[in-house]
């Protein structure tokens, strides 16, 4: 399933969801192209790369696709690297930290001189004259994650933060509204996920703080419905700056030996 978020006749962006077959968790996969040329986003794993690639082809050929983005290092974002960089001459974005473990998702040599680190304050690259804005987002989750700012649809495409647990039909429908948005955080697991997964209150409010710097309409994560509108960002942005997660709530209890009723699994 795909809808176009995006589309001024040279520049598109485009979100595909529930192609994962089998046990898999439900991502969202992305697409910008510009001019015929193309980037994709979080492609996933081998879950979603056959559907994936004849998603894509209603848009351009592999022939034309310039990036890979991994927003981190996680298997359904970025797993299916080898099959990309068989099919196509694309270079793939990732964190510096991850660009030495990315191969071992690829045959031996597969990735020689096909991927580019980003550095840790983050980077400009450009798609057929369109500058894309790579973001910091570090330890939301991952220790080198990053983020892509579109400046022509102003768009975030977010990776995990935004993350909420609808998928299918619901998923293409973007959220409107701060009331909108705190009714879908109740009922989607959105706080529960968050404060799993997210490193800490500091670098949520330092998130925050650069996203109210920018131009950002619309917030689109990688798993679930998006939030569009200055309104419904401005919300999300108040809420994600006052949470309290990972670090912020550990507590001397969660680290014990012997494991408190440790029955064998």
């Amino acid at each position: 399933m795909s809808v176009l978020l995006y589309d001024d006749g040279e520049h598109k962006c485009v979100a595909f969801t529930d192609l994962v077959e089998g046990e898999g968790i439900q991502a969202n996969q992305f697409l910008i192209v510009h001019h015929g040329e193309g980037m994709l986003l979080d492609p996933g794993g081998n879950l979603t790369y056959k559907n994936l690639l004849a998603g894509m082809a209603d848009y351009f050929l592999p022939a034309h696709l310039d990036y890979v983005f991994a927003s981190h290092e996680d298997p359904d974002i970025v797993a299916s690297a080898n099959g990309w960089l068989l099919i196509t001459d694309a270079k793939i974005l990732i964190a510096q930290e991850w660009t030495r473990f990315l191969p071992h998702f690829c045959s031996k040599g597969m990735t020689a001189g096909r991927v580019i680190g980003i550095p840790a304050q983050g980077a400009v690259v450009s798609l057929a004259g369109q500058d894309l804005h790579l973001i910091p987002a570090h330890y939301l989750h991952a220790v080198g994650n990053f983020q892509v700012y579109d400046p022509r649809s102003k768009i975030l495409f977010s990776g995990d933060i935004g993350a909420n647990l609808v998928s299918g039909e619901a998923a293409m429908h973007p959220i409107e509204g701060a009331e909108a948005f705190h009714a879908h955080r109740a009922a989607s697991g959105m706080d529960a996920f968050h404060r799993r997964y997210m490193g800490g209150n500091k670098v949520c409010r330092l998130w925050a703080q650069m996203l109210r710097s920018m131009d950002v309409d619309w917030i689109v994560p990688q798993h679930g419905a998006s939030f569009k509108s200055k309104e419904t960002v401005h919300a999300f942005l108040d809420w994600f700056a006052e949470l309290e997660c990972g670090l912020d709530l550990l507590r001397e209890d969660d680290f014990r030996f012997p494991i408190p009723n440790g029955e064998p699994l």
